[in-house]
């Protein structure tokens, strides 16, 4: 018999996540690493379980992640973005909570791009007079 899961796409900068959530104990892998080892900081793990913490389900699915794309704090605010999204499709009830704490809510900030003569997007050369 075919197992039951929850999908869900989350999107942050530059990072891209693909969550499946199953019924489980709360495991957390990532690109098929635990969570303790892909995310070195644990201020970024908890981030990853807001979501869960928020709706009052963790430890109830174990949560499947491929993330690819930014760097540590894209990859934990996408994973969290698919997961609260995953955790819609498992109850629609979940909404009210989830919204109220804003992980619905797609973070539209991006790196802002370079500029010609600049050293980086607003940083300019040192100024010399002569």
């Amino acid at each position: 018999m075919a197992q039951v899961q929850y999908n869900g796409t989350g999107r942050r900068k530059d990072s891209v996540a693909r969550v499946r959530l199953v019924p489980g104990t709360g495991k957390v892998i990532m690109n098929k690493k635990s969570i303790d080892d892909y995310i070195p900081f644990p201020n970024l793990r908890e981030v990853v379980m807001q979501p869960f913490n928020v709706t009052e389900t963790l430890g109830n699915y174990d949560v499947l992640v491929n993330v690819d794309g930014g760097g540590y704090s894209g990859q934990a605010g996408a994973t969290r973005h698919g997961i609260a999204r995953a955790l819609l499709k498992v109850d629609p009830d979940f909404r009210s909570p989830l919204k109220k704490a804003g992980l619905l809510t797609r973070d539209a900030r991006m790196k802002e791009r370079k500029k010609p003569g600049h050293k980086k997007a607003r940083k300019s050369p040192q100024f010399s007079k002569r």
